[in-house]
């Protein structure tokens, strides 16, 4: 069986209150006020409140998300530097 491979990411934010994710590779962790996710353009950090997985298909790579979103961001994780690291911001 052959594995398609996907290199692009899509986010889809609507009204602040639902977020859809295409290009998911790994859900890392996630609570209500967040979520680590691995994605194919790198590890996205997706904050928010009273956040909970809608719908997750690890076949497709996508999720959908709702709650109050209140924002995003990919985090750099080709820096050598430990302080600016995935592992040191985690545990700030």
């Amino acid at each position: 069986m052959d594995v398609l491979e996907v290199s692009s990411s899509d986010i889809k934010v609507s009204d602040r209150k639902k977020v859809f994710l295409s290009g998911v590779k790994k859900l890392i962790s996630f609570d209500p006020e967040e979520f680590l996710i691995e994605t194919n353009l790198g590890v996205l950090l997706l904050k928010g409140e009273s956040l909970e997985i809608v719908k997750l298909d690890t076949v497709e790579g996508t999720i959908s998300i709702k709650g109050k979103i209140n924002g995003y961001n990919y985090m750099d994780s080709n820096k050598k530097d430990k302080d600016n690291g995935l592992v040191a911001k985690l545990f700030k």
